[in-house]
């Protein structure tokens, strides 16, 4: 799926964020596994680390948070309307309207790459994709931090904060092994219990990995 390609809802990803909005920051700016990810990293990077945001949203709370760590933060998003937020609340920090699918950094150009629930509203052989993707822009020394909703799931319909969209996920295990073949070393990883405001509680599973020096 491109930013264009219409779900079987009817919408593409980038037009339902841009619906979705600033409702995403009220209902998933306080994840608790989320803000224990970036507390870690931020005391992991040297100042004037250059680090990715894929998914960034709004900018809160990951572009935020790492800005304030003294991080040269760039962002990406598919929604129009995210990046432009994003770069009203976070003006320190650079975001760009791109696709992970599609977006051509250099390989280990970044020291951390965070990933915050940005690839679920896509197929799994792209999910898989992306993941190996990511980990390619990790520099030696460097971190990938990331979040999904985990499970073996393909193409499921749902309705996520009224909308229909389309979302496929990878287990746990599969992610550490795509992980690990990517040349990763996992350090740490779970799964912990998220009652979005205004939505059904859902499982999100954390991982946090190093590329060896």
């Amino acid at each position: 799926m491109t930013v264009g390609e219409p779900m079987k809802g009817g919408k593409s990803a980038a037009e339902v964020f841009d619906d979705v909005g600033a409702r995403y920051e009220e209902a998933f700016g306080q994840v608790p596994g989320q803000l224990a990810a970036l507390d870690w990293l931020t005391d992991r990077l040297a100042p004037g680390a250059r680090v990715l945001d894929v998914g960034s949203g709004t900018g809160r709370p990951t572009a935020e948070l790492l800005v304030r760590a003294g991080c040269a933060v760039t962002g990406i998003d598919v929604s129009a309307h995210m990046v432009g937020l994003a770069r009203s609340r976070v003006p320190q920090a650079r975001f760009e309207q791109a696709d992970v699918r599609t977006y051509t950094p250099a390989e280990g150009a970044f020291d951390a790459v965070c990933s915050f629930f940005p690839l679920l509203v896509m197929g799994q052989p792209e999910v898989a994709a992306a993941l190996q993707r990511m980990a390619s822009w990790v520099a030696p020394g460097g971190y990938l931090v990331l979040a999904t909703v985990p499970g073996d799931i393909s193409d499921l319909d749902i309705v996520w904060m009224g909308h229909e969209v389309t979302v496929s996920s990878l287990s746990p295990a599969e992610h550490l092994r795509l992980l690990g073949a990517a040349g990763l070393e996992v350090l740490e990883h779970h799964t912990a219990p998220f009652r979005p405001e205004g939505a059904e509680p859902e499982e999100h599973f954390f991982c946090r990995a190093r590329r060896p020096a």
